[in-house]
This record gives C-alpha cells, sequence and structure tokens, in this order.
C-alpha cells in the first residue's frame, strides 16, 4: 500500500469510537434516557477525529501544500486529541471536574492548533479556487472551544433553567459549528464528485456568500439562551436556514445533473434532506417552549442534527472517500465500491423510515424496535466500508502476484442504481418491526384498552364529557398523584416525564398503559368512560414501591352495598401511617432532628444523669408522627461518652404510662436490680463502672424488649479507647426500625415482632441529614462512631465516594491507619469500605474527604437505605 493509501489508517479510531457507539446503543437505544455517552461517541469521538483528518486532507489537496508539517507532529496532534476524549469520557460519568476540565482543554488546545496550521496553510498557498473550504474549517474550529467550555459548565452542574439554556448552547454551537460548518464547507467539492458530475457554475460564489451568514446565525443561536432572548434565537436559526440554502443552490444543480444512485450519494442526500427539517423543528422548540422544557424534549432535535444529518453524512462521506484514497487501481477500487454498495437502497430507506417513525409519538416498545432496525442499517456501513478495504488489499494482493498476461482487461465501472426490491424490503422490514411492537403492547397502541368493569359499565350511562389532566412524572412522584372524575366522564391523562433522567410510564389496573417514556416525552392516554375507582402506578422495576402512584377517584360511584364511595382522605395504598411515608419528602427548614455532632469525653470520672422516661408524639418522617417511648423526649436516646475506669450513675425516672427499665451493655454486674422493670412514676439509680472499651447499646430491658426499642428506648454509650487517635471531628450514627401503626398512634407491635419494619432510620428520624447534611471541610479527619440498635435489622455502614482507612468493631482494631492487625510495620495502604453491624454491635471507622463535593452515608443493605437509612456528608473547601 502506498504512502497515500496510507492515509485512511487515521480513520481507524474514527471506526473504534463508532463500533463502541454501536455497543453503547445496542445496551441504551437512540432514545433511552442514558444517551450522553453515545452522543458523545458519536459527535465527540466520531465526527470531531473525522472532520480533523479529511480537512487537513482536502486543504492539502486544495492548497498543493501538503508538506508544511512532517506527518509526525500530524500524528501526534491526534493522539493528544484521543487523550483528551478519554479523559471527557472518564470525567463526565464519575463527576471527577479536573478531569473533565483537563479533557476538554486538551481537545481545544488541539483544535485551535489544528486551525493555526490550517490558517498558515492558506497564507502561504498560491492563489487557487475553493480556498473557501479551508476558511469553513477554521471558522468552524474556531467554535469549539465555546462550546467545550459550555460543556465543562454542564458536566459541573448548574442551577434554575441554566441547564436547560447551556444546553442547547453547547449542542448547536457544537453540532452547527464544529460539524455543520465543516460538512458544508466540505460539500462544496465533495459533493459534485461524489456524484462523478461537473461542479454547477457559481459553486464557489455561494460558499463565499453563505459562510459569514451562516456565522452570524449561529452565533444569534448560541447566544439566544445565554440572554434569554427566545426571538433572537428563532431568528438565528433562520439565517443559519438561508446560508444552508445558499449553499444547498450548487448541490441541487449537480443531483439535477446526476441523480443520487450509490450508497454514499444516497446517506449524504438523506443528510441533506435531515439539515433544514432539524432546523425548523428547532426554531418552532425555540419559540414555543422555554429553554427547560426544550432541554427536557431535545432528544427529538439531538436525533435530527446528529443521526439524520451528521451521522449520515459522515457514514456517506466515509464510505466514498476511503476506496477512493486507498487507491491501488481501477481492479481494487471497482473491487471496494462494490462492497460499498451492497444493500445499499436498503440500508439508507430503512435507516430514515425507521428514524422518521420514531420521531413522532408511537408506543414506547414500537420505538424500541425501530430505533434497533435504524441502528443496524446505519451500523452497517462500518461493516462494508472495513469489507471494502479488505476486498481491495486482497485485489491488490493478487495484482502484485500475477503476470499481466494472467489478467483480463478490467471492465468499466457500472453504475449502481436504486433498487426497487430493495425500498420495498425496506418499508416490510419497518411495517414487520412496528406490527411487532404493536403486537407486544397493544393497549399503548391504543388498541387493547379494556373496561373497568363490564357489570359497572352496564349500570353507567356515559355522559359524553370529557375530563382532561395534565400529570407530570418526576421524583419517583406522579403529579398530580390523583384525579377526580365524575362517573361516566371519559378520562384523557396527557402524560409529559420531567425527569432529568430516568425513564417512566402510568399503567392503570384496567389495563391501559402509556408504555415508557424517556425524559421529555410525552404522551396522552385514553382511559376511557370512567366507571369505578382505578389504581395507576409506574411498572418501572421499584419505582411503585418508592410511591409512585396515582389514583383515579369515581364520583358518584356506588359500591356493592349501594352507597356512594367516599373519597375524603383518601391516601396512597397501605395500611395506617405506613401509606403516608414518602420516602423522597423534604424535611421543613425548622426540623431540627438529632444532632450527630460528638463532645470529647468529659475530664470527670464521675459520669451523672437523669434519664426521664417520657411517652411523646414526635413526627418521624415528614408528615408521619408516631408516639415514641423515648428517654428525655428525643425519637432516640441521648449519646453518653466516658473513658475506661469511669463510673456512671443514671437515674431513671419513668413518667410513662406503662412499666420500663433500662440495660447498659457497658456495665459488668447482675442484671437483677439496676435492669429491674419499674411501674409508672417510681425510679431507680443505675450505677456501674466502665471497665472496657467500646461503642456500647443501652437500652428498655422490658418485654417485649423488640417493642421498647423499636419505639425508641436505645441509644449510644461510647468508652474510648485508650489509645484513641485525634480527629477533626467526631459524629455518632445509630440504626433504628419504625413500626408505624396509625399516624399518631403508637409502634405496630405484631409488625415489629414480625420484623416488617416500615421504614429504617438513623439517629431516629427518616432520611433526616438529606435535608440537614453533616457539615465536613476537604482534608479533614472525621470519625463516625456507628452502633446498631434494631431490633432486628443489620446494618452495613458506608460512605459513597469515601474510604475507610481505619476500621473498629466490638471493641478492637480491625484496620488502623491502613494496617490490618497482622500486616508488616511498613504496609500502610489497607482500606475498607463498610463496617457490618448486627443489632446491639458498635464500632467506629476514620476517613477523610479529599475533594468538595456530597458524599453519601446508607446502610448498604440497599432496600433499608431507600427506606430511610442514609444521610449526605458536605464536603467544602
Amino acid at each position: 500500500m502506498t504512502t497515500r493509501g496510507a492515509w485512511f489508517m487515521r480513520d481507524i479510531p474514527v471506526v473504534i469510537w463508532l463500533t463502541t457507539a454501536v455497543i453503547v446503543a445496542l445496551i441504551h437505544p437512540f432514545f433511552d434516557s442514558s444517551r450522553w455517552l453515545l452522543v458523545h461517541l458519536v459527535a465527540l469521538g466520531g465526527f470531531t477525529h473525522s472532520i480533523m483528518v479529511w480537512s487537513l486532507h482536502f486543504t492539502n489537496a486544495l492548497l498543493k501544500t501538503p508538506d508544511v508539517e512532517s506527518r509526525r507532529t500530524q500524528n501526534i496532534r491526534l493522539i493528544l486529541l484521543q487523550l483528551g476524549m478519554l479523559a471527557v469520557f472518564i470525567g463526565v460519568p464519575t463527576t471527577l471536574w479536573w478531569l473533565t476540565i483537563l479533557g476538554a482543554a486538551l481537545i481545544s488546545g488541539v483544535i485551535l492548533w489544528h486551525a493555526a496550521m490550517l490558517t498558515y496553510r492558506l497564507r502561504i498557498a498560491l492563489p487557487g479556487r475553493f480556498r473557501i473550504s479551508v476558511r469553513y474549517y477554521i471558522v468552524a474550529a474556531a467554535f469549539l472551544p465555546v462550546g467545550a467550555a459550555l460543556g465543562v459548565l454542564l458536566a459541573r452542574g448548574l442551577p434554575g433553567d441554566w441547564h436547560g439554556k447551556l444546553l442547547v448552547a453547547h449542542t448547536m454551537v457544537n453540532l452547527l459549528g464544529w460539524v455543520g460548518l465543516a460538512i458544508l464547507g466540505t460539500l462544496v467539492t465533495l459533493w459534485p464528485t461524489m456524484l462523478r458530475t461537473k461542479m454547477a457554475d457559481g459553486a464557489e460564489r455561494a460558499s463565499v456568500r453563505a459562510l459569514p451568514i451562516l456565522a452570524i446565525g449561529l452565533s444569534l443561536v448560541v447566544a439566544s439562551p445565554l440572554v434569554d432572548l427566545t426571538w433572537l434565537g428563532v431568528m438565528g436559526v433562520g439565517l443559519y436556514l438561508v446560508g444552508t440554502g445558499v449553499v444547498y443552490v450548487p448541490i441541487i444543480q449537480a443531483a439535477r445533473r446526476k441523480a443520487p444512485h450509490s450508497f454514499p450519494t444516497l446517506s449524504a442526500s438523506a443528510a441533506l434532506l435531515w439539515l433544514p427539517i432539524a432546523l425548523v423543528t428547532l426554531a418552532v422548540k425555540i419559540l414555543t417552549d422555554g429553554w427547560a422544557t426544550l432541554a427536557q424534549s431535545y432528544g427529538v432535535v439531538t436525533v435530527m442534527f446528529l443521526v439524520g444529518f451528521a451521522l449520515q453524512m459522515l457514514f456517506g462521506a466515509l464510505s466514498h472517500l476511503v476506496p477512493v484514497v486507498i487507491g491501488g487501481g481501477p481492479r481494487p477500487l471497482k473491487a471496494g465500491i462494490a462492497e460499498i454498495n451492497r444493500l445499499g437502497t436498503w440500508r439508507v430507506v430503512t435507516a430514515n423510515l425507521a428514524i422518521a417513525l420514531c420521531l413522532l409519538p408511537v408506543p414506547s416498545i414500537v420505538r424500541v424496535i425501530l430505533s434497533a432496525i435504524a441502528l443496524v442499517a446505519l451500523a452497517l456501513a462500518l461493516v462494508f466500508i472495513l469489507r471494502a478495504i479488505i476486498v481491495m488489499i486482497r485485489t491488490k494482493r493478487a495484482m502484485d502476484h500475477a503476470d499481466d498476461g494472467e489478467l483480463p482487461k478490467p471492465e468499466p465501472m457500472a453504475t449502481p442504481k436504486v433498487s426497487a426490491p430493495q425500498v420495498i424490503a425496506s418499508v416490510a422490514v419497518i411495517a414487520l418491526g412496528a406490527s411487532l411492537g404493536v403486537g407486544l403492547d397493544p393497549t399503548a397502541a391504543g388498541l387493547g384498552s379494556t373496561p373497568q368493569s363490564p357489570v359497572a359499565q352496564e349500570q353507567v350511562e356515559p355522559t359524553g364529557e370529557v375530563t382532561e389532566i395534565e400529570v407530570t412524572a418526576a421524583d419517583m412522584r406522579f403529579s398530580p398523584a390523583s384525579v377526580d372524575v365524575p362517573v361516566g366522564n371519559e378520562l384523557v391523562i396527557h402524560l409529559t416525564n420531567t425527569d432529568a433522567s430516568e425513564v417512566h410510564d402510568l399503567v392503570l389496573d384496567n389495563g391501559v398503559d402509556s408504555g415508557r417514556l424517556a425524559p421529555g416525552e410525552s404522551t396522552t392516554i385514553e382511559v376511557g368512560v370512567i366507571t369505578e375507582d382505578l389504581e395507576g402506578w409506574c411498572s418501572i422495576v421499584g419505582h411503585r414501591q418508592m410511591g409512585m402512584v396515582f389514583d383515579v377517584n369515581a364520583i358518584g360511584a356506588t359500591s356493592a352495598d349501594g352507597n356512594e364511595h367516599d373519597h375524603s382522605g383518601v391516601v396512597t395504598p397501605g395500611t395506617g401511617a405506613a401509606a403516608e411515608l414518602d420516602f423522597m419528602a423534604s424535611w421543613p427548614e425548622d426540623f431540627e432532628g438529632y444532632d450527630p455532632k460528638l463532645e470529647p469525653a468529659p475530664e470527670t470520672t464521675i459520669h451523672e444523669y437523669t434519664f426521664e422516661v417520657i411517652e411523646e408524639t414526635i413526627e418521624v418522617s415528614p408528615g408521619v408522627e408516631q408516639i415514641r417511648w423515648t428517654f428525655n423526649g428525643d425519637s432516640t436516646g441521648p449519646t453518653l461518652r466516658g473513658n475506661i475506669g469511669d463510673t456512671f450513675r443514671i437515674t431513671l425516672v419513668n413518667n410513662g404510662t406503662m412499666g420500663h427499665s433500662i440495660d447498659f451493655h457497658a456495665s459488668h454486674l447482675a442484671p437483677d436490680e439496676p435492669m429491674r422493670t419499674i411501674a409508672p412514676g417510681k425510679s431507680l439509680v443505675y450505677e456501674f463502672t466502665a471497665d472496657r472499651a467500646g461503642v456500647w447499646m443501652y437500652h428498655c430491658g422490658t418485654a417485649p424488649m423488640t417493642a421498647h426499642i423499636g419505639a425508641g428506648m436505645a441509644g449510644a454509650i461510647i468508652i474510648d479507647p485508650p489509645d484513641l487517635d485525634p480527629v477533626d471531628h467526631e459524629y455518632i450514627i445509630t440504626q433504628s426500625e419504625l413500626y408505624l401503626g396509625g399516624n399518631g398512634e403508637a409502634i405496630d407491635v405484631d409488625k415489629a415482632l414480625a420484623a416488617q419494619a416500615d421504614a429504617v432510620m438513623f439517629n431516629g428520624y427518616v432520611n433526616q441529614y438529606i435535608d440537614n447534611p453533616l457539615q465536613v471541610t476537604t482534608g479533614d479527619r472525621v470519625r463516625f462512631w456507628v452502633l446498631n440498635n434494631g431490633p432486628n435489622k443489620p446494618l452495613s455502614f458506608h460512605i459513597i465516594g469515601g474510604q475507610f482507612d481505619t476500621v473498629y468493631k466490638e471493641g478492637t482494631y480491625q484496620l488502623r491507619n491502613g494496617r490490618g492487625p497482622l500486616d508488616p510495620a511498613d504496609y500502610d495502604d489497607g482500606g475498607a469500605q463498610a463496617l457490618d453491624l448486627m443489632p446491639a454491635q458498635g464500632g467506629f471507622i476514620e476517613l477523610d474527604f479529599p475533594e468538595a463535593g456530597h458524599y453519601t452515608m446508607v446502610n448498604h443493605i440497599m432496600a433499608d437505605a431507600e427506606h430511610g437509612a442514609k444521610g449526605i456528608v458536605e464536603v467544602t473547601d
């Protein structure tokens, strides 16, 4: 293979990035909620590298300046570009912001270096035609660093509607600027070459006129969300559309001379159709939607620009360029082009029909199937490009080893034609895919809706009126969570998924199903005539259990006994106060909760306390109250602290309505007298000396202990180990369980004895440290004392993003400053991820937080974390 022919080797990273994108798409299709990686693998990985390679190739060809810099220097630039991409692909998903900044800076620097070298070539080149294409590349490169900077800000996270504003600006400056201008600048010379026809008169002049219009229009599009002027964005899109039309005039003229027929030209033609469609769609959305709403429904615009326009143009251009650049003579070229054109009509028609249908309000399962078909049709371009390369190499090798007389005279290259049978096959495949989707989910297609109850429907006369409601799905809730519908009315629900990342749906117990909605997607659900109450929920695994339910209340419906339904005080399904638990609810600003901050042990060796038993109604979760049996009136007992050898003297006063007692695990004495149950109004003195270190539990020992501990009568007493290391902060975290009866009532003892907890709590309140995080500074050494009060559930204490270098459990160090008990003295890099504690076990862990952020502490038995056993450690610089 010639040195010139080896140019295509630089496109190997493009194939790698796009192949990776295909793999990602197989797991998360185009329209799934997790599309960031897929979009950037294609746009950043595939397009950016390809533009870098081919813009330099076309510049050298147009300006005749191939030797300005060495191939080694060019390759170094491409390697640095790949490193920058890797940094971004790793930094954004892992929230390593410094790595994201490094990657974006590296990419921007490489692109500006590339633009500087193009500018230098332009300055030293002799006058010639189509220098305008190089100017397109330079202007495109100038826009990319702006897009990179906006992308870094998006990765950091922004408040309010700024995320939506910057998302629009970031995507448009990259897709219309870096990608769009590079494509439009190339087409002036590439398009007639692909068609093998004469260039239209005035093509160069049209490109010259269009560039300032495109650049100004794009600048207005990018500026409009930043200055919050939607009319400015519409004007900018309009100008860009005008500039595109100017470029399209010679393109259309060339196509009239010779119509597109091969896969490269058909793919490029389809791409050219999608660009104005996408621009008009964007203008309409800017005009009708706010920036936040536009960002939520941005998937439609992204697919049009990224898949419809850019990806198809890339595949079309590469399919034409790779065989031509490899070269090797007429025979290899003919063999390669034949491979490129295999199933060409079917691939283009199938992909574009599938994309178009996916953008319509079709059922979710239909969209998934059609997007998979589009993916296959598009990905085949990579397969046939690779096949073309292999065939060309084999043909060239065969020619090199054959005598001239053995080779027949090459036949003229046949002109491929648009295949009518392949068009029919495309339509058949799309129809089959859509039919399969409808068959799998007929209710989402409006074919499987069933009436609520045949008996009830016979008794209800339709009123002819329609009740319509707008419902949003976000943060594991439907809003509103119920609707009142007069019996006989038809119900129509307009459902929108406004969540930032989660897929949701709405399923009603009469069989009506919205189908799955990606973030930003909407659908209309025709429920039918309402004859009786209906329950609804999100069917995504776990979402219903998190409280994502919806009720249809049939007003005027009668029950089997002939009485009208009473919908006053309707709550979500459940029993007692448990039905009102909302694990996503926030605590009010004036909520105080339990202060977990610990002070050092008092210097005195005698510790005297009075524990008053109080039965008090306490709000244990937002909107949920329980009568708690307490020591001193809090939802969990106070934390005591001392040293080995200290004496503790506790006076227990029973001001409750039943017998209570107290049991200190830190004491070492006969339980008969100090741990006895005392009647209401009585008191006792419990005195003991702390003989051993540890995190010890104390609790009421009156039967049934499950109920007394579960109702709040438990706490921690810390006896410091004698060689305790100094730290900057200390916190106490106790875990306990919640067993609810009615709201504001006492513990449900049956639930407690069956170990059927409604919630799990840190320090006596559900999720109290989500809205009131623990405050720490970067670099601080922090110790968490942890006790599992139970009475029934285990605890696996973990801090997301943290690593423990010291673990102390039940009186002994398992790990200390990175060293285990049997490790050599010079080994200090061991770590731990969780402290496992059964009920009545305790210990502590130590760690530091190297960078600012929000670290979630959880019981890593995740069902318990999702039911209240979690909090946040907020680390600031």
